[in-house]
């Protein structure tokens, strides 16, 4: 549902914020997507989406090439970016109503996709007040909410959890498997390791913008015997500035 095929980004002459990265993403399958402050996991979900153009490579979501159709590519994604601060003068309501209309979505499907949503992140009371009186997590679920209010088969989420309680992050969790096992996909970007290790079905983790391993945890596991994942992370991640 996810093809990359070889993505660069070069930022002016000569800094490469991503090399060379190929990912594939399959029906079914939440995948994670690791990687320290600055390894170009951002840059890469930009280019995914189609808001940076890459300097080279191709992606194709849901089977459309993201250059050649994007009308078609981004009507199949619901992105989740990693800065939920947009839009806070209007209300939660008028928020979903505007990227519902945006995408065409009729008024009782958005009607009770809404209020589903609300109702599982605890946001009802708080849909017709303005989002620029609400705290980084409620803005945070507004954005989830807002992101999926078409229903789209592709999620990509940049650090969705960040902000958010611990019920209204169990809640995600939950949607995202849901999704996932009613043969969609799931590619989120996380810095919390066991998130990774009871969501995922495999990772991708990368350092300067290289895939530096791509598959399950448990065999990335098995590679680095009596070690725990977050050492194995940081020897793997480490880098000598």
């Amino acid at each position: 549902m996810i093809k990359a095929e070889n993505l660069t980004k070069v930022y002016g002459d000569d800094f490469v914020s991503v090399e060379h990265l190929s990912l594939h993403i399959n029906k079914g399958e939440i995948v994670g997507f690791v990687g320290q402050n600055g390894a170009g996991k951002t840059t890469t979900i930009k280019m995914l989406t189609g808001i940076l153009k890459p300097t080279e490579g191709s992606v194709l979501i849901n089977g459309f090439n993201i250059e050649e159709k994007p009308l078609e590519a981004k009507m199949s994604v619901g992105y989740i970016s990693d800065n939920p601060d947009i839009f806070l003068r209007l209300t939660g309501l008028e928020y979903v109503n505007f990227i519902a209309d945006i995408y065409g979505v009729s008024s009782a499907d958005r009607k009770n996709r809404m209020e589903n949503m609300a109702a599982r992140f605890g946001m009802e009371d708080s849909l017709n007040k303005q989002m620029a009186g609400y705290s980084h997590g409620m803005r945070q679920k507004m954005m989830v909410i807002a992101a999926l209010v078409h229903n789209p088969p592709v999620w990509i989420l940049d650090e969705p959890m960040t902000g958010l309680d611990p019920n209204a992050a169990y809640e995600l969790k939950k949607m995202m498997r849901e999704h996932a096992d009613a043969g969609n996909c799931v590619f989120f970007s996380t810095h919390v390791l066991e998130v990774a290790e009871k969501l995922c079905d495999k990772i991708i983790m990368i350092k300067k913008g290289k895939d530096i391993y791509q598959g399950t945890l448990e065999k990335l596991v098995e590679t680095h015997k009596n070690k725990s994942l977050e050492d194995i992370f940081i020897e793997m991640t480490h880098t000598n500035h």
